[in-house]
């Protein structure tokens, strides 16, 4: 009996030790002051607000209502400025509203109207709708952007992934007017944007805007050079034939004098032939001419001087192999 005793005696102590730390490991819930009633369902986790900034129509409020889960969800604001929750006939004005002051209308209402007695509010804006900004045309990836905060046109370009190789040399912004009617188009130079030389060309964006990089007019260079192809005009004020041979690398020899350019006349599908002096252009003797998007550029071959070279080249090497043959025969 006495060894029973102290057995037991030793036992017991050690399934309070094992039995301490699953007893830690349980969770037996809140305090009676803070457990949550049976039926409530658990609140949705919050994704994140996008901005402070006043709401519009066309926007997405995200709100969580303690205590209701049948009000909590996310409410888009209707044209004429207002959400419809779902215990109210009436619509709430929240158009104009910061998240803060969102908060302050709805708890208002629900306590008017007797829905809550303490109802705890949060308020999120999940989208601004009426902000946003397209970029489309010659970047990586069009896309729509959010003009919150201090947005600006590098910002939406960047969240593009910038421009494509065939980007022209200008970005155009289109914004309403004031009026709100009509539109206003700004054309804004890509290379004195992206150079930062004038901070006022990375204009403030506050919704609303279609932000448009055209892809660069072509050059068209055919004929007697080294390079013959279709070249982007990237530079604005179009190119010149000296600018235009660069492209191409340069003449190939027995190259005509006069180079000939193919230009789209006004208002009708038809080009007009411009007659150039291409050797007086070369040699400094005329001053350089000026191309436009669209020209054709043709360089032609000089057939009689390489003609000539070809019989007199024949003519030497028929002399010469006569002449190694006399001396062979000799």
């Amino acid at each position: 009996m006495p060894y029973c005793v102290k057995s037991v005696r030793f036992v017991f102590p050690l399934m309070l030790l094992l039995g301490g730390g699953a007893l830690r490991g349980q969770t037996f819930g809140s305090p009676i002051g803070q457990m949550q009633p049976q039926n409530e369902a658990p609140q949705q986790a919050l994704t994140g607000s996008v901005g402070s900034e006043p709401v519009a129509a066309g926007d997405l409020v995200y709100l969580s209502v303690s205590g209701a889960p049948e009000l909590t969800r996310s409410y888009r604001i209707s044209a004429d400025g207002q959400i419809a929750l779902p215990m109210l006939k009436e619509g709430i004005e929240i158009a104009g509203f910061t998240p803060d002051q969102i908060v302050q209308a709805v708890t208002f209402r629900l306590k008017e109207k007797r829905i809550l007695k303490a109802p705890i509010v949060v308020a999120e804006v999940m989208e601004y709708r009426s902000r946003l900004v397209s970029v489309v045309g010659s970047v990586k990836s069009p896309t729509m952007v959010q003009a919150i905060g201090n947005t600006k046109l590098l910002d939406a370009i960047a969240r593009a992934q910038g421009l494509t190789p065939e980007a022209g040399p200008e970005i155009i912004v289109t914004r309403p007017s004031s009026g709100g009617s009509e539109k206003q188009s700004i054309h804004i130079s890509a290379k004195a944007l992206f150079s930062g030389a004038d901070p006022s060309l990375n204009v403030a964006l506050h919704g609303g805007e279609v932000i448009q990089v055209p892809e660069a007019p072509k050059l068209f260079i055919l004929g007697n050079v080294k390079t013959p192809g279709v070249y982007p005009l990237t530079e604005q004020g179009g190119s010149t034939v000296m600018k235009a041979l660069a492209l191409s690398q340069g003449t190939l020899t027995f190259t005509a004098r006069k180079a000939y350019v193919y230009r789209l006349k006004t208002d009708s599908p038809e080009r007009q032939e411009i007659e150039i002096d291409l050797a007086q252009i070369l040699h400094r003797k005329s001053p350089d001419v000026a191309l436009q998007a669209n020209d054709i550029l043709y360089v032609p071959e000089n057939a009689k001087m390489k003609l000539s070279a070809t019989v007199l080249q024949s003519f030497s090497g028929f002399g010469a192999s006569t002449l190694s043959g006399l001396i062979v025969w000799k």
